[in-house]
């Protein structure tokens, strides 16, 4: 048990207890030198073995009674490092993340510490300013430094180039003509301040009631947590905006949570433009040194707005006012590897600990928040139709099974119809296939023989393109074969099933003057190439948009006036008990996209299945009946969220030590009124980075404490070897 603390003052205490960023269950004890005070939150450098490991103070006194080290072979804390302290508030969900998920508080804490550097002292750091005269030779890249550093402070050499949009050849070649002069600055810069005075666009009536109750909710404080449901379009970005300006006027932090942050260049934009300066981003495309700065920054309250993925839920926050959880039902928020956890669901618990208002946004919300919603247990604000007088798109099913397509052809004549009437009439399309690459799966005409990866139990997929097949789980990749390895006939592999790359290569037959483009998490590489594609969409540089679901993720384009969902069944085969709610929130987002400014928009469906309730959600445009009907399904099955799940995951590299162990614990399963335990069996993933995985699921009533049954179940069977063992609270994937 993990010891609490009741004093966030330094204390003369002789032993302190540490925790390590390590999958540890408890802290480790350590003698406080008599020169030194630490407090609970301290950030300290301890001897671990023959090194050094930080670690944060987190309590202080006598020895646990249940874990006594004497005193004599206690160990010095080696020191202070210089960094504030973890707030008590961040130490607390700490704990309750472990508590909750089943994992050891050390792994996550060591989510929370993830930039070690953010742990040294400040450095000095090599910036530039300005020096001496203009050089002869004055080329365009070069105005754009010197501009930007006759009007600012001197900068580093690689922020310099970014913000210019320059190499950084450019600037030392500056400094070697004289204009530019080093100097030593210590690392903490400046950052840009968001300004809440600024004026926010014309809100309409709807959107200015919703605004005025967050304000409201904000300048209060106390937690609350808020749904803002409105329909693709309907401008919930400028309403949350509001709130946001209402936590930066009281000088309060503020979280935003986005689901895929590569892609998010207009969500920043429209930022800026409302508040004056950008918000400090979070995000694993950052460069070290940026992500040393956030850290700190955030650490120490200088970063008034931090926009990030859901790790940034772990940062150390000193005065947290508001979170925001955009696009809330999306699957991006949920974390399968490593510590297994939902980042909407834990921002919640950070809001109620903090207590501090939460707005969950979203056109589709999670089944889950809308069944909080009826409970009463979050506040609920709708708006019901898009701004700016733009209309809903008129959505209509493609049935297939009428098509008559070809064998190499995978658009009907009717959504080709409608892409080429919206391309003469001088707008966008949109085409939508969640299938990256070329070919999900590669056969031999000769004997049957398909592709499969050597470390997953998963087919290759073609990617044409970049002449490879890859598994888009371990990233194992080789290029196509001379010769079936089955039978070594030569030259007869087969693409079998379309993906994005097959849809170009069809559209480019199609539409042979249009301008297409593909849009998938494979050709986007990091948020400035993310950016500048948007960028080229928003200005009509591209025609025909060709994307998986990151198209999906709250984008406005206001030429895109048609959007054709080429495989509408694909999300629906399997028994995941959430296969269509994410269904009709995905296509609904997608088919969202068109018609967004003035010009209507159409979407169509292409389904062999155009009776699915799904796809009749969709055409009717009847969400709440749809969710109704979910809701019910779910209660009358005891499914999340009217009952608890917890999946058990076995992994070992050789099958019998997964299967022995995953056996073992269903001997040693939890028995009684409300509990049921599935499995074990092979997980539909048998085989996954080269390891044999089985599974188990816990299934209890909702009133039912999962976390401490699994904690209890776990804790009686002790894996040996290399066999893994991992809890999933709440699992999304079922594979």
């Amino acid at each position: 048990m993990l010891p609490s603390d009741a004093s966030n003052e330094p204390d003369a205490a002789s032993r302190v207890h540490v925790l390590l960023p390590l999958p540890l269950a408890a802290t480790y004890d350590y003698r406080v030198p008599a020169s030194a005070a630490l407090a609970a939150g301290d950030f300290v450098a301890v001897p671990l073995g023959r090194r050094l490991v930080p670690g944060v103070v987190w309590g202080l006194g006598p020895a646990d009674p249940e874990r006594p080290v004497a005193e004599a072979k206690l160990k010095d804390v080696a020191g202070r490092l210089p960094v504030p302290a973890m707030p008590a508030v961040t130490r607390r969900f700490l704990e309750w993340v472990a508590n909750y998920n089943v994992t050891d508080p050390g792994s996550v804490l060591r989510m929370a510490m993830s930039v070690s550097s953010a742990l040294e002292p400040p450095r000095l750091a090599i910036a530039y300013r300005l020096q001496g005269p203009p050089p002869a030779r004055l080329t365009p890249a070069r105005r754009r430094v010197l501009a930007l550093l006759e009007d600012g402070p001197p900068r580093a050499a690689a922020d310099l180039a970014e913000a210019a949009g320059v190499g950084t050849g450019v600037i030392r070649g500056l400094l070697a003509a004289g204009t530019l002069a080093e100097v030593l600055l210590p690392e903490q810069v400046q950052l840009p301040a968001p300004d809440w005075r600024l004026p926010g666009p014309e809100l309409s009536e709807t959107q200015d009631t919703a605004a005025a109750a967050l304000r409201h909710t904000v300048a209060g404080g106390g937690y609350t947590t808020t749904l803002l449901d409105g329909v693709t379009g309907a401008g919930k970005t400028e309403v949350y905006f509001e709130a946001i300006a209402e936590a930066l006027a009281q000088k309060r932090q503020v979280l935003v949570l986005l689901p895929e942050i590569a892609l998010t260049s207009q969500w920043l934009a429209r930022f800026e433009q409302r508040f004056g300066a950008p918000p400090i981003e979070w995000h694993s495309e950052l460069r070290p040194s940026q992500r040393r700065r956030c850290w700190r920054a955030v650490a120490e309250g200088r970063a008034p707005v931090v926009v990030g993925a859901r790790s940034a839920l772990f940062l150390p926050f000193r005065d947290l006012g508001l979170i925001v959880v955009d696009e809330e039902h999306d699957g991006a928020f949920k974390q399968d590897d490593g510590v297994c956890y939902h980042a909407r669901d834990m921002a919640v618990v950070r809001a109620s600990l903090g207590g501090i208002p939460i707005v969950l946004v979203s056109a589709t919300p999670s089944l889950e928040s809308t069944v909080n919603v009826a409970g009463g247990r979050y506040a609920h604000l709708h708006l019901p139709s898009r701004a700016g007088g733009a209309s809903l798109p008129e959505v209509t099913a493609v049935d297939m099974r009428k098509a008559g397509l070809r064998a190499d052809a995978w658009l009907s004549p009717e959504l080709t119809d409608a892409v080429t009437a919206a391309l003469a009439a001088g707008e966008q399309a949109l085409l939508f296939l969640n299938r990256r690459g070329y070919a999900p799966l590669t056969l031999c005409r000769a004997c049957g023989h398909r592709l499969q990866c050597p470390n997953c139990t998963t087919w290759l997929v073609e990617h044409r393109f970049q002449d490879r097949l890859q598994c888009h789980h371990c990233g194992f990749a080789q290029r196509l074969p001379d010769t079936c390895p089955n039978c070594e006939a030569e030259s007869r592999f087969a693409a079998c099933g379309p993906g994005v790359e097959r849809l170009l290569e069809e559209t480019g037959r199609l539409f042979p003057e249009a301008r297409a483009e593909i849009i998938a998490s494979d050709t986007v590489r990091g948020p400035r190439a993310a950016a500048e594609l948007i960028r080229r969409i928003t200005e009509h540089e591209i025609d025909l948009v060709i994307g998986t679901q990151i198209v999906a993720k709250g984008h406005n384009f206001p030429m895109l006036t048609c959007v054709g969902v080429v495989d509408a069944d694909l999300g629906l085969a399997g028994g995941d008990l959430r296969a269509a709610e994410r269904t009709h929130q995905l296509l609904s987002q997608i088919a969202g996209r068109a018609g967004r400014a003035l010009r209507p928009g159409r979407a169509l469906l292409q389904t062999y299945m155009p009776e699915h309730p799904v796809i009749q959600a969709l055409l009717s445009g009847d969400r709440d009946a749809f969710m109704a009907r979910e809701t019910e399904a779910r209660r009358a099955q005891g499914m999340p969220p009217f009952g608890r799940l917890v999946a058990i995951i076995v992994s070992a590299p050789e099958e019998a030590q997964a299967a022995d162990t995953a056996r073992a614990l269903a001997r040693a399963a939890p028995r009684g009124a409300g509990i049921e335990v599935l499995g074990p069996a092979p997980a539909p993933l048998s085989l996954l980075r080269g390891r044999f995985r089985y599974r188990l699921l816990l299934k209890t009533a909702r009133a039912a404490n999962a976390s401490e049954l699994t904690r209890r179940w776990l804790g009686q069977v002790s894996p040996r070897g290399s066999v893994r063992i991992r809890a999933d609270v709440d699992p999304y994937s079922f594979l």
